[in-house]
This record gives C-alpha cells, structure tokens and sequence, in this order.
C-alpha cells in the first residue's frame, strides 16, 4: 500500500547495566542481537538492537544502557507496557521458565479474549506475553532452549498510558489510519488494517494519574513503519498540517527516521523499512561486530575502550 502506516517498526527503552541487558534478551527471552552500536549523541553508550534473525520490521527492541541512570517511573504521558506475541500454548513453558530464572512476571490473565503473561525485566521494564486471538504466522528466532511452539514472535502491541485519549487517537486515526476496535474499561483497543500483526496499539485513559518518569526501565520511543522515504516524507506534511511540531528527515543508517511528540506526551517516530539492518554486515554475522556511524570510526580505539564487554 502507498502512503500508510505499516505498524509497529521499534521500540526503543532504556536500561541501565549493558550486559545483564544483553544476557536477558538473548538468553532469557531467545532474541537475537541484531546490531551493536552506539548512541547518535553519546558515542560511548551503547545502542542494542534485538529482533528475529534478520532484524524485520514489528520485531525490533532497542537498548540504550546508560549505566547508573537510575530507575524510571510509570504513569502517564508514556509508553508503559510492550506485548509481544507468542505461539499458542506456550505460555505454561513461559511462566516456567521466568519462575526458574527468578524473573518477576504475573499469572496468566486475559483481556480482549486473548490470554497473556505479565512480566517485568531487570530494570523493570514491563512486557506482556500475549497469545494473539488471530494466528501469528511469523517465522521466530531460536536457541537451543527455546524451539518454535514457544519462541518469541514479534510485537503484539504497545500500550500508552495518557490522562486523556482525545487528541493521541486524534493521531492514530486521522493521521496513522489506525481503527478503534474495541474498549474494555478504560482501555480502547487501536488497529490499523494494513498489516497482520505489530498492528495493535491500546490507549489506557488514566485522568487523575501523575506523569511518568523516562529513566531506566522505561520506554523511550515508540516507531511506526513505512515503506520508504517518499512516504515518510508524506506522513511529515500531514503531521504539520495537525500543528504539531516534527524533525526533518534523519539518517539513522539503518532506516530514515522523522521524530514527534504526540499530544499526549509520547515521542513518537516514523522510520522506513530502507535500508536496512544488512546494509554494512551480512544477515549470518547481524550483531557480531560493533558497528559505528561513521562520523565516530576515528574514535573507534577510545569507545572500544569505553564499551562494557557483553560476554
């Protein structure tokens, strides 16, 4: 489809210490480290890319571990919850294998008829894992403990947390094409149609709620997928003609990205599908080599250096 919003694309969270974060992703939840960088801004921080094998759009987690940042708080004016979508049945090996790696997590609950499992990481960023009511056919990464009946499959949703839905569905409708689906108290399931899955977002209405604070383990941004540039391009002007205020276009090397902070609070950003995570090493060596924006490759020795070692 030309010109529309394809769902989720990342989401991007801070943490604090780099490899206790890097061993419960990959170790704890079977995803894969797709890309090790750094921060655009603070160089010798580094910037974690997680996903499927080949990093595809609506599967991209992102890390920024800032180290003694100390803990964030939720509320609103946030992004306050990631689903990620599992197979069917899965849920029993889930909640035993959070139970055995001391993982916090809630019992299974279920809301909009689909069942689901809370848990929270290290830094206390929260996650549901959701059984998606329409069959996720996505193809997931696995390890050798964690086999295709049960591994992670990409996002389901994310959940923002608002005192006043209002003007963010505002955003997600008149903008994003998004659909109001279904409401269950003071939650209202938003939907584009445009993809099968990474296709939900839920606004939780929360009036009398104190803002959140962004620190570790919290959500830092959530990005909305295009195809390319000409439709990020396109998605600028409607943002503008809203009165809302937007970057220019960014390269972000991996993807070009726009940036916007909706009504509510939350920084949104749009990135394109191009070029993508194989664009400066092969799919088999994705998250093996520390890969810098160029404009840092003569300070390669020093941020080394700087770097926490992972393993």
């Amino acid at each position: 489809m030309e010109n529309t919003i394809l769902g989720l694309h990342h989401i991007t969270a801070i943490a604090g210490n780099a490899k206790v974060n890097y061993d419960f992703y990959t170790r704890i939840l079977g995803l894969r480290l797709i890309k090790k960088t750094v921060n655009f801004d603070d160089p010798k921080t580094y910037h974690l890319y997680y996903g499927d094998e080949a990093g595809s759009p609506g599967t991209i987690l992102t890390f920024f571990p800032w180290g003694d940042i100390g803990a964030g708080r939720r509320g609103t004016r946030q992004a306050t919850e990631i689903g990620y979508s599992v197979p069917e049945g899965s849920l029993d090996f889930w909640q035993e294998r959070l139970e055995k790696n001391n993982v916090i997590y809630n019992k299974t609950a279920e809301k909009f008829g689909e069942k689901y499992l809370t848990l929270l990481d290290p830094d206390g960023l929260k996650f549901e894992l959701t059984v998606a009511k329409n069959k996720d056919s996505r193809k997931p990464f696995l390890t050798p403990e964690i086999n295709a009946e049960h591994a992670i499959l990409g996002f389901h949703q994310v959940t923002i947390t608002t005192n006043k839905i209002d003007r963010t569905a505002e955003v997600l409708t008149n903008i994003f094409g998004y659909k109001l689906m279904e409401q269950s108290v003071n939650r209202y399931r938003f939907v584009t149609d445009a993809v099968n899955d990474a296709a939900i977002v839920d606004l939780v209405e929360a009036p009398g709620e104190t803002a959140g604070h962004v620190a570790g383990g919290s959500v830092h941004h959530v990005a909305f997928r295009v195809k390319d540039e000409q439709t990020l391009m396109y998605f600028r002007d409607k943002i503008v003609a809203m009165g809302l205020n937007i970057t220019e276009k960014i390269d972000r090397n991996y993807f070009y990205s726009l940036y916007f902070r909706e009504p509510g609070g939350v920084l949104f950003e749009l990135a394109t599908d191009n070029p993508g995570f194989t664009v400066d090493e092969p799919l088999n060596e994705l998250g093996t080599n520390l890969k810098l924006p160029a404009q840092y490759e003569r300070q390669r020795a020093d941020i080394e250096r700087a770097l926490p070692n992972l393993i």
